[in-house]
């Protein structure tokens, strides 16, 4: 069994059950030893804190003090056309291209979170959504 991933967060963040998107790298953190251990996370996916360690660390980026933390993946609701929810498939996440922002589901057919072309799993299929450009689409849960 492997071990959950380990990163370094701001320290007001480190506690266990806080849930935060990683984003990225940033140039600020370019000449800093540690960053392997800051961006050895998947972009745009969500990770919940599971154990604080104590060992604490000086950070360019967040002006002060971060703190080593277990992490995992969390799944995150989205809307996918229904030919594509399998539970347990892997898809290649596309938004539909859709302008109509006053629809209900919207942000979960364009989760700020996963960019188009991103491979993810989709972990439980929920019911049918509607769709106001009228295209067949359920809510997921993708990791």
């Amino acid at each position: 069994m492997s071990q959950p991933p380990v990163t370094l967060v701001g320290k007001g963040q480190a506690r266990e059950g806080h849930r935060f998107y990683f984003m990225g790298d940033q140039n600020v953190c370019e000449p800093c030893k540690l960053k392997d251990i800051c961006f050895n996370l998947e972009e745009g996916s969500l990770y919940e804190i599971t154990k604080v360690r104590v060992a604490e660390h000086e950070c360019f980026l967040n002006e002060g003090t971060v703190v080593a933390v277990n992490v995992e993946k969390v799944p995150f609701r989205a809307c996918v056309p229904k030919r594509l929810a399998m539970a347990g498939g892997v898809i290649t996440f596309e938004t539909p291209g859709c302008d109509r922002m006053d629809c209900g589901n919207w942000f979960l057919c364009n989760p700020p979170n996963i960019g188009d072309g991103r491979k993810v799993s989709v972990e439980s299929v929920g019911d049918g959504l509607e769709c106001l450009i009228g295209e067949s689409r359920v809510g997921v849960r993708l990791i």
